[in-house]
């Protein structure tokens, strides 16, 4: 049986918080306590993840919901190799596609053609693979004569086109995405959809981080909800946005009038 293609085991990720406000005075504070012998205190650490722990089978799409804050966009950026875990294990089987930033890593100063071979080169792309792809990426893009213009002349949403298209086309076996459908128009958010079916179709693994649980019900196997750094709830889609559907009405309810 083949193994997970991304797999999380009690994986934790925390993050120095920092005060700019405060910054000089501690110095000041920590440059007296060490001429003194006294230890400073600490720096305060945000656990962003805190044993977590997930498998996505080959062709499975997960889907990752819960609140601004929660740890889902620091999940995808485990799985994409851009952070390492404090603790834990992050295992990723095969070529990682992702949709992370809107920006998509693009250098602004090359158009968008010049950027699609970019991409594919830091994928470990050859340029024959990525010329047979090129067209398809271009198409579903879409942007018309801006294709071959810098990609700072971009909109947001121009630029989430053409980032959504490359992490869609380009081979690899792992995909990652995370608000794509929070730009662009409907017609443009159902390609998203339908192609990443067609993927998922074709054997490709998806992490899918969104605040739009429709999708998340309808497009993904199973869905895990994050709070806190933690897992909530782990199952059928329908049954984890339930889920934390209900635990958003418990905390407006419990949020003081006003």
């Amino acid at each position: 049986m083949e193994g997970p293609r991304i797999e999380f085991r009690e994986v934790r990720k925390s993050f120095r918080m920092r005060n700019r406000s405060d910054a000089l005075r501690d110095a000041v504070h920590r440059g007296i306590a060490r001429m003194f012998g006294r230890p400073s205190e600490p720096p305060k650490r945000h656990v962003a993840l805190d044993g977590v722990s997930f498998r996505v089978a080959a062709g499975e799409a997960l889907g990752v919901v819960g609140p601004n804050g929660a740890g889902k966009s620091t999940t995808l950026k485990l799985a994409a190799g851009v952070l390492r875990p404090d603790s834990g294990e992050v295992g990723v089987a095969g070529r990682v596609a992702a949709l992370i930033e809107l920006s998509a890593g693009f250098h602004p100063d090359l158009s968008g053609r010049e950027n699609i071979f970019l991409g594919g080169a830091l994928l470990g792309l050859r340029r024959q693979e990525i010329r047979a792809v090129l067209p398809r990426i271009a198409g579903f893009a879409d942007l018309g004569e801006y294709f071959e213009s810098p990609v700072r002349t971009y909109s947001s949403g121009m630029a989430v086109r053409l980032g959504f298209a490359v992490a869609a086309f380009v081979p690899a076996e792992v995909l990652l995405v995370d608000e794509v459908l929070a730009v662009g128009d409907i017609n443009f958010r159902v390609k998203c959809m339908d192609r990443m079916a067609e993927r998922r179709r074709e054997g490709v693994s998806t992490l899918f981080v969104s605040h739009h649980l429709d999708a998340v019900e309808s497009f993904c196997d199973r869905a895990v909800f994050i709070d806190h750094g933690r897992i909530h709830a782990e199952g059928p889609p329908p049954e984890v946005v339930a889920a934390y559907r209900e635990s958003q009405r418990a905390r407006a309810a419990a949020r003081p009038p006003g």
